[in-house]
């Protein structure tokens, strides 16, 4: 079946993009990035950010992540994917990073959120701007603690003072 993710959420304040691979099924069942309650993502950039996102409706967490010059996107636009596991991704087409990239005044950096977004996001951005790995928030990545993933994510914290 193919998968289709969702529009940017970005303004142009937007600092820091965070691009993930392909939303998975609980996040394309509830129209939300990191819609997975299992997803550490939102835990993550409440650390970052030093705000509380988890207890706020979806809406209000775009908004702050908005107001903080976070935003997010996809590496992919549509791909075909049985379940959400990134392994299972085939025939991906690329959503137009170069262009939202382009169109974003402040932007200092692109994180992207694991390591299938790191691989063909990379490959599509090359040199023009300073991207920055993150393990993934997938529940899926177990190999790291959440606390492991914490420090890593802090890196976020240099390009968003």
């Amino acid at each position: 079946m193919r998968k289709a993710g969702f529009p940017a959420v970005v303004d142009a304040n937007t600092r820091v993009l965070i691009l993930g691979s392909l939303p998975g099924e609980a996040s394309l069942a509830v129209s939300q990035y990191y819609g997975n309650p299992r997803n550490a993502f939102w835990r993550l950039m409440e650390g970052v950010l030093d705000t509380p996102l988890i207890p706020l409706a979806y809406e209000a967490r775009l908004t702050a992540l908005l107001a903080h010059g976070v935003g997010l996107w996809d590496v992919i636009a549509e791909a075909e994917r049985p379940g959400s596991l990134d392994a299972a991704i085939k025939d991906p087409a690329a959503n137009d990073l170069l262009a939202l990239i382009d169109a974003l005044p402040n932007l200092q950096a692109v994180a992207f959120n694991g390591g299938t977004a790191a691989k063909l996001g990379g490959r599509l951005i090359g040199e023009r701007i300073k991207t920055i790995a993150l393990p993934s928030s997938s529940p899926a990545h177990a190999a790291m603690t959440f606390a492991e993933k914490a420090e890593a994510w802090s890196a976020l914290k240099t390009p968003l003072s």
